[in-house]
């Protein structure tokens, strides 16, 4: 497929009508886990398209451009508003985050297993058993206030257990900036790859960011107030993958790009006829709004299509699907590690092998002082007060020894030496 080949419909003839904007909602009850989680994803997806074009226009003075990026923005706008729609009005906040939690965790993982380059694998392993933890806790928290079993919600595709634990996880900003990628050298499966899980990413984020105060209780929004800056590390990371050298010609033409790959992926893999439809749609849409980003880089900058994406032709679709055996792979091998750019060559590397000055210890004591008192950990140490021991489903015994202890949090897990 080579969305660029595609027939659509001229660009003016793309709006939305308002009855079209309210869809009929999943059924949460019902609705497949990987379908909720690709509303998630394609949500977010626009939410960063249009912004990214609103930060565009900021910069830009040729009224073309401008007026171009309006009507494209206006059209994403309503894609967006459409999507989220799609969530029903009696699905909790909390389960929601489930669902937010599990995309970030299976579409890490299915990114990592399908990725060549090295330096995006190893910061999608890495911010991958941060998100794994993140489930754990918002899972017991979801037993605890509702008395709700997540592994139904993520319908046993994922286990849930612990991760890198979150206390271990407040790193000094700096510390999360990536050396980035050279979009002239770099497979266009690579670029979509940062694209996409920058996106995810920050879509989470800004759910955690704008949810925190509206939970009923004050853990628990202590607990989406500590896990949302993790988010924001983890946007600090992917972002810093990409190629700040593109031109904003260039960035728009990969956004659209990204998101036509994105879309004829759910296309493809969409169980709900209903959202699929919705799927379809969008796709052909994104293909005018491509035709539109290019044309305009042609004109402008004398660059084509071509010098970005090829020959066009999508690179392996995005299929979400469990991912067990890789994560507890990813879990046995890496669970020690904290990101260290203090040397010549940014890396990832063995808590216990910094050395005690490391600004990592600094900004653990600073940031999360008596660990015990961390939201992340009372959720925890609540759930074992109530239950006897912490929610998990695991289908067989954590492959890290010192995350085993279902009596016990280990806030000491790649925190500590």
């Amino acid at each position: 497929m080579n969305p660029i080949k595609e027939k659509c419909k001229s660009l003016e003839n793309n709006f939305l009508p308002l009855k079209k904007m309210y869809p009929k909602s999943y059924n949460k009850n019902t609705t497949s886990p990987y379908t909720k989680t690709r509303v998630i994803l394609m949500n977010g997806t626009e939410f960063e398209s249009q912004w990214f074009m609103h930060n565009f226009a900021r910069h830009c003075d040729e009224p073309e451009i401008v007026a171009a990026l309006a009507v494209v923005r206006r059209q994403e706008q309503q894609q967006q508003k459409r999507i989220s729609c799609l969530k029903p009005i009696n699905e909790s906040i909390l389960e929601t985050t489930i669902a937010y939690e599990q995309l970030a965790v299976d579409l890490t993982a299915i990114l990592a297993r399908n990725e060549k380059d090295e330096n995006n694998i190893k910061a999608l392993n890495f911010a991958l058993l941060e998100d794994f933890d993140h489930l754990y806790r918002y899972a017991n928290l979801l037993k605890t206030d509702k008395n709700i079993d997540a592994d139904m919600l993520v319908g046993k595709y994922t286990e849930i257990m612990p991760g890198r634990p979150t206390v271990a996880e407040h790193r000094y900003p700096a510390d999360d900036v990536k050396p980035h990628m050279d979009a002239n050298k770099a497979d266009l499966y690579s670029k979509l790859v940062a694209s996409t899980i920058t996106a995810a990413e920050q879509q989470t984020m800004n759910y955690y960011m704008n949810i925190a105060q509206w939970y009923k209780n004050d853990v628990g929004r202590k607990l989406y107030a500590e896990i949302a800056m993790i988010e924001e590390a983890h946007v600090t990371q992917y972002e810093s993958l990409k190629d700040p050298n593109l031109t904003w010609l260039e960035q728009w033409v990969m956004h659209e790009y990204c998101e036509c790959w994105l879309y004829y992926s759910a296309m493809q893999d969409e169980s709900d006829e209903a959202i699929k439809k919705i799927w379809t749609e969008h796709f052909k849409m994104e293909v005018s709004h491509l035709k539109t980003a290019a044309k305009l880089l042609k004109k402008y900058e004398k660059k084509t299509f071509e010098s970005l994406c090829g020959t066009g032709e999508f690179p392996k679709l995005l299929k979400l699907g469990g991912n067990k055996e890789y994560i507890r792979k990813v879990l046995e091998n890496t669970i020690y590690l904290t990101a260290d750019n203090t040397q010549k060559k940014p890396d990832y590397k063995d808590v216990k092998k910094l050395p005690n000055d490391h600004r990592f210890f600094n900004y653990q004591k600073y940031m999360s002082g008596d660990p015990e008192r961390n939201p992340s950990h009372l959720v925890i140490k609540k759930a074992i007060e109530r239950l006897g021991q912490d929610y998990r489903y695991q289908d067989s015994e954590h492959p890290v020894k010192d995350l085993r202890n279902r009596k016990k949090d280990n806030v000491n897990v790649a925190r500590t030496k």
